[in-house]
């Protein structure tokens, strides 16, 4: 990715990425979520086959170089998006995932001494203080619209782990592969990832609307194959911490989006909770710490 194109990445991914949660919970209206993503997958794959087909791109050199792209792959498509999308079905609000999916940085900045020798502050577990003090105050400003189930913040969580684990593990063994080899590779270990769930699940289906199709042709489209392809160019060319700090700014455009798309309503002393954990996280992910 050249100097330019770099630059202008974060604001592409911020606005990409944001839309994609209150997209996915309108998606979900019509199908349930292994159903929405082994769609989503297959339409990926062919594109990325086809792609693969006319421009050739280099494949991994060795075992170990497949391995990462399948294990990053598996991480973040079907543990991260997995799990956030049954953590939608179940009834946690799109703010509320996405705040929680915001403290990917900060995990990534604390545990980052570990695997990529980035030393952790006393400014960065402050932020982590924040970000759970702002939380908190997102779930209990939820709790008086609808109780959300318990089970749903476990999927959260689980989603968070896959997100931190996939960044982690791409900054560290992530090698500079061509974007078509790497979403290729990375989503067909996705879909062999879903095939437990597809089993377990007693059935699928599919709502066909037009809603249905735009909100699938984004979600392939500006999720799968624009916003993942900056947010692993990204992590290759910068600091690992540094590079997931834009994500600070996802809560509040996820909730916006999803208060315009799906009438999602967030109390104002929720909104001032969003405030307090995106201040948690921009000071927890800074250059200057």
């Amino acid at each position: 990715m050249n100097q330019t194109l770099l630059k202008l990445a974060p604001f592409a991914f911020l606005g990409l990425w944001s839309a994609g949660y209150g997209i996915a919970s309108l998606a979900l209206r019509y199908t349930d979520p292994m159903t929405l993503l082994l769609l989503r997958f297959l339409c990926v794959i062919a594109i990325m086959a086809v792609m693969f087909a006319v421009l050739r791109p280099p494949l991994p050199k060795t075992r170990a170089d497949w391995g990462h792209l399948a294990l990053v792959g598996l991480f973040i498509q079907t543990i991260y998006f997995g799990f956030s999308y049954y953590a939608f079905d179940i009834g946690i609000a799109v703010g509320t995932v996405a705040l929680i999916m915001s403290f990917q940085p900060i995990l990534v900045a604390i545990l980052a001494p570990t695997s990529t020798g980035e030393r952790v502050s006393r400014k960065r577990w402050m932020g982590l203080m924040l970000g759970l003090l702002g939380t908190g105050l997102v779930i209990t400003a939820r709790s008086t619209v609808e109780a959300p189930p318990l089970i749903g913040f476990v999927f959260c969580a689980i989603a968070l782990a896959g997100i931190t684990s996939g960044s982690l593990w791409e900054k560290r063994f992530g090698l500079d592969h061509h974007p078509v080899t790497s979403n290729l590779i990375g989503y067909s270990a996705g879909l062999i990832g879903l095939i437990p769930f597809i089993i377990a699940q007693d059935g699928y289906h599919v709502d066909w609307t037009w809603q249905f199709g735009a909100a699938l042709a984004y979600l392939v489209i500006g999720n799968s194959v624009i916003a993942v392809s900056l947010l692993l160019a990204m992590i290759r060319a910068g600091d690992v911490s540094s590079v997931s700090s834009l994500l600070f700014l996802v809560p509040p455009l996820a909730a916006l989006i999803a208060w315009l798309l799906v009438g999602e309503t967030m109390p104002l002393w929720g909104w001032a909770g969003i405030g307090i954990a995106a201040v948690g996280v921009y000071i927890a992910t800074r250059k200057s710490i």
